[in-house]
C-alpha cells in the first residue's frame, strides 16, 4: 500500500475516451485550488493523450511522472501509462474503437489501484457506450462493468448533488424493459443497498428514502397501471419490515416540481431519465454520478463525452471537480465508520 501525501486523499482518476472532453476536464480540474489542496491525484491513461489535449487547449504540456512515490513538481502530474506511446492515437472529436479501448485499459487499471488499496478512491472519466462496444466490451456502461469486475450484483446508480441523492431502480436499459424488470425482490435489495450507503458512505444514521411511481400519477390507484399496487407498494412494505425507512410511491412530476424532494435523504427513481432528467435540471453542471454498493468508492462527473466540443477549450469541469470531492468525500467518511 502507497503512502498517502500528508492531509491528502490519494485518488485515481481515468481519462476517459481520448477523443471527448475526459482529458481536458482532468487538466482544469487539476488547476483546481480546492481540489489539490485536499487529494493526491494519480491519473490513468495514455500520457500522449494528456500531451496533445495540453497543446490543444494552449497549454505548456504537464510534467508527467511515472513514479507513484516521487516528489510531484510545479506543472507535473502523477500518471499511470497504461498505453504505448507508438499505439496511441488521439483524433478529437471522433468515435473509434481503438479510443474505446484506451479508455477501458484506464479503468481496469483503476480498479486494480483501488482493490489493492494504492487509492482511495476511482473517477471515471466519461466513455463512449458505443465506442467501448464497438471495441468488444459487451457492457452498455462504466457501472455495470465495474459490478461485474468487483464481483457485486446489487450495485445502485447514484446521482449527487450536495443534499440531493436519486438512485435508480433500473439502469442503462430500454424503456419497454423497465416494467418486466421491477419486482419486490428486486427493488427491496436496491433500497436496501441505498440505505447501506447512506449510513456507510454518507453518515446518514437513519436515511429517508422516497420512492417515485412508474407510472403518471403514481398509477391513479390502478387506472394507468398497475405496477405500483403489485410491486413497488409491496416493496415498500416489505423494506419497512426490514428496518427501511421508505415512502410512497410519490408521482415524479408533482414530487420534483413542488419541493418534496428536500424532505428526503435519497430518492429511488424507477428508470434512468425519470431520475436523471430532474437531476440534471437542479444540479446546473455540478452534479455526481456514484455507484453504491461496490467495495470500491468510484465516482464520475454526470457528463458525456461531448465529441462535438473536444479539443476547442469549451468543456467545463466543475462536474469532474465535484467528482473527485465527493470521492474523497466517501473515502474519508468509509475510514471514519470502520
Amino acid at each position: 500500500m502507497i503512502a498517502e501525501s500528508k492531509e491528502r486523499t490519494r485518488i485515481a482518476i481515468t481519462l476517459g475516451d481520448p477523443n471527448g472532453i475526459g482529458p481536458e476536464v482532468v487538466l482544469k480540474c487539476l488547476d483546481d485550488p480546492l481540489v489539490m489542496k485536499r487529494i493526491d491525484p494519480v491519473v490513468i491513461g495514455p500520457g500522449k493523450v494528456l500531451q496533445e489535449h495540453a497543446k490543444a487547449l494552449g497549454r505548456r504540456p504537464p510534467v508527467l511522472i511515472e513514479n507513484m512515490n516521487a516528489p510531484i513538481p510545479k506543472r507535473g502530474i502523477r500518471i499511470v501509462n497504461t498505453s504505448k506511446e507508438q499505439q496511441v492515437v488521439v483524433e478529437m472529436g471522433k468515435l473509434t474503437p481503438q479510443a474505446g479501448s484506451m479508455a477501458m485499459d484506464a479503468v481496469d487499471e483503476g480498479i486494480r489501484l483501488a482493490r489493492q488499496g494504492e487509492v482511495r478512491a476511482l473517477v471515471t472519466g466519461p466513455i463512449s457506450k458505443l465506442a467501448i462496444v464497438r471495441a468488444g466490451y459487451n457492457f452498455p456502461g462504466h457501472t455495470e462493468y465495474l459490478a461485474k469486475k468487483t464481483g457485486v450484483k446489487d450495485q445502485v446508480m447514484m446521482m449527487v448533488c450536495r443534499e440531493l441523492r436519486i438512485s435508480l431502480a433500473t439502469g442503462h436499459i430500454a424503456l419497454k424493459r423497465v416494467s418486466e424488470r421491477l419486482t419486490v425482490n428486486g427493488l427491496v435489495a436496491k433500497l436496501k443497498r441505498v440505505r447501506a450507503s447512506l449510513i456507510r458512505d454518507f453518515g446518514i444514521l437513519r436515511p429517508k428514502i422516497a420512492v417515485l411511481g412508474l407510472n403518471p400519477h403514481a398509477g391513479e390507484s390502478g387506472v394507468l397501471g398497475n405496477e405500483e399496487k403489485e410491486v413497488i407498494i409491496e416493496a415498500i412494505k416489505d423494506a419497512g419490515n426490514r428496518g427501511i425507512i421508505a415512502l410512497g410511491p410519490f408521482p415524479a412530476d408533482g414530487f420534483f416540481g413542488s419541493g418534496q424532494y428536500c424532505g428526503y435523504d435519497a430518492i429511488m427513481a424507477m428508470y434512468h431519465d425519470q431520475g436523471l432528467a430532474p437531476f440534471k435540471i437542479l444540479s446546473f453542471g455540478s452534479g455526481v454520478n456514484f455507484t453504491a454498493g461496490l467495495p470500491i468508492v468510484r465516482t464520475s462527473p454526470d457528463h458525456g463525452t461531448a465529441f462535438n466540443i473536444a479539443g476547442q477549450n469549451q468543456a467545463n469541469e466543475g462536474s469532474m471537480v465535484q467528482a473527485v470531492l465527493q470521492a474523497a468525500a466517501i473515502a474519508e467518511q468509509r475510514q471514519t465508520s470502520q
